[in-house]
């Protein structure tokens, strides 16, 4: 597995891109970055976009990616998928007509370039060699994190953008991760905010991490609010957890 982070700022600012996780090219987890990263070229060979919830920092880069297709007169369709709520969200607030056209029926209806693939929870597709399955984590909209099982027992679990949660770890605590991208947007101080609009500070994580039965062996940290970084990277060091990573915008993560 080869993962490409195009963006896990929890806020736009210079050099601070939006969530974007590129897995080998062709499959992107969340859009909040992505034409304002990739070339031409790069754009071309994506063919799946997993959107883990609907707010604008996660879909963003979705028309645009449409609009560069059809300007290059490219017969290219890309499958948008997610559970039913976001897709709705996603095809009545953004490809609306109104905010921008409504690329599922753009060029024609039987060849659009985006095509809007429903997802059912906690049930598996394939994708590629992978076994993708989305999980529901706990945010302010309906909101799911994905678990991508990959060849030689390799997965890695993408929570999106969640808050404290019980039923998630029953779900997956028990399955061997490689590796765990989890969100923790603000700082300690700022818990009773975090947990209210369904994010997580290092003290939240940590607990969070506790609910799991099997720890991953490694542990990548995304969407940390840049106004508080410092104050946030010092939190997470305190914990003393040896295989957590904060994530850079570029790095690329081997599983």
């Amino acid at each position: 597995m080869k993962i490409r982070v195009l963006g896990c700022s929890g806020a736009e600012f210079p050099e601070r891109n939006h969530t974007g996780f590129l897995l080998d090219d062709e499959i992107l987890f969340d859009a909040g970055s992505l034409t304002n990263v990739l070339d031409e070229r790069e754009q071309l060979k994506i063919r799946h976009i997993f959107i883990t919830h609907a707010h604008l920092d996660h879909i963003r880069g979705i028309p645009f990616l449409a609009d560069n297709f059809i300007i290059r007169n490219w017969n290219h369709t890309v499958n948008i998928l997610s559970i039913p709520p976001v897709l709705k969200t996603v095809k009545l607030s953004l490809l609306n007509r109104s905010v921008w056209p409504d690329m599922t029926v753009i060029p024609s209806p039987k060849n659009p370039v985006l095509n809007l693939v429903p997802l059912e929870l906690n049930r598996s597709i394939k994708v590629n060699d992978y076994s993708i399955t989305p999980y529901k984590v706990k945010h302010s909209v309906p909101a799911v994190g994905y678990l991508v099982e990959g060849p030689k027992n390799k997965s890695f679990f993408y929570t999106g953008d969640t808050g404290p949660s019980e039923m998630l770890w029953k779900k997956i605590g028990d399955k061997p991760i490689s590796c765990l991208i989890i969100e923790s947007s603000f700082p300690n101080r700022m818990d009773e905010l975090a947990i209210k609009t369904g994010h997580l500070t290092p003290r939240l994580l940590q607990k969070e991490l506790l609910k799991m039965k099997n720890m991953p062996e490694k542990i990548f940290i995304t969407h940390l609010k840049p106004q508080v970084f410092k104050v946030i990277k010092r939190e997470l060091e305190g914990l003393k957890i040896k295989n957590l990573t904060l994530l850079r915008e570029g790095e690329l993560i081997r599983i």
